[in-house]
């Protein structure tokens, strides 16, 4: 799959997060939202033992699927603050599940430390998703969500023109920030400052992990570079609920 490809694909996977994030505001609740960005988690579980060419593929990705679902359900069942509370549970019993899966397998149990490792990191990406619903729940969670998923979106889809070097990395922040500012100046209960800052913490991520996993041989392979189109959605979950408390409250 082509670098353009995968980026016009996470842009449109971002957009279905606004989506979700807007349907929110009406009568629907946080179950759109929650069912998105789960359903993404799983997604991304199916291709990252492949992307990280993990020697327990089937093992790893079940583990890094229920810690991912597990975390987005946990999260969206919690009732009142810190919306994120349980989620350490859900990481713990994860890595327990890390350790079953190693036990399980049969070859004699090669590159022991990097199938640990890769699963407990995979596992830790896909819970991030469970940012999305936190963010949603959270004082000005509507806006925040729709202007960090806009930005996402629009980073995402900067990096298709594949500008290389720090141009790129500079015109992926640049129009994140745009597109966050703008999310600010028209959402309710965010100003333009916070959407911009907003959008530039999301492009430097977005930017980050697109130099971080483009040259990755695994990429000429389906599942893994669905696992990598998916990777910003979950990674921005997080980042957005973290900004978002400390720039609105």
């Amino acid at each position: 799959m082509q670098v353009s490809t995968r980026a016009v694909l996470t842009a449109v996977l971002a957009t279905l997060v606004a989506v979700g994030g807007y349907l929110a505001t009406l009568t629907f609740g946080e179950l759109p939202l929650a069912v998105v960005v789960g359903a993404l988690a799983v997604l991304f579980a199916f291709g990252w033992p492949m992307l990280t060419d993990l020697p327990s593929r089937p093992g790893s990705g079940a583990v890094v699927a229920l810690g991912g679902a597990g975390a987005v359900a946990v999260v969206y069942l919690t009732v009142g603050e810190p919306f994120l509370r349980a989620l350490p549970v859900v990481f713990g019993a994860a890595i327990v599940l890390t350790f079953i899966n190693e036990l399980l397998r049969t070859d004699g149990r090669s590159h022991l430390v990097e199938s640990v490792s890769g699963t407990v990191a995979g596992t830790l990406i896909a819970a991030c998703a469970a940012g999305w619903v936190a963010t949603q729940r959270a004082p000005g969670g509507a806006g925040l969500v729709i202007a960090g998923a806009l930005a996402l979106a629009v980073g995402s889809a900067v990096c298709a023109l594949r500008v290389p070097g720090w141009a790129g990395v500079s015109i992926t922040t640049g129009a994140a920030v745009v597109a966050g500012g703008l999310g600010g100046a028209v959402l309710r209960g965010l100003d333009p400052v916070a959407g911009a800052l907003l959008g530039l913490a999301v492009g430097v991520l977005v930017a980050a992990i697109h130099e971080l996993f483009d040259r990755l041989p695994a990429l000429s392979r389906v599942p893994a570079s669905l696992a990598a189109t998916v990777l910003p959605v979950p990674v921005t979950g997080v980042l957005v609920y973290v900004v978002g408390r400390v720039m609105v409250g």
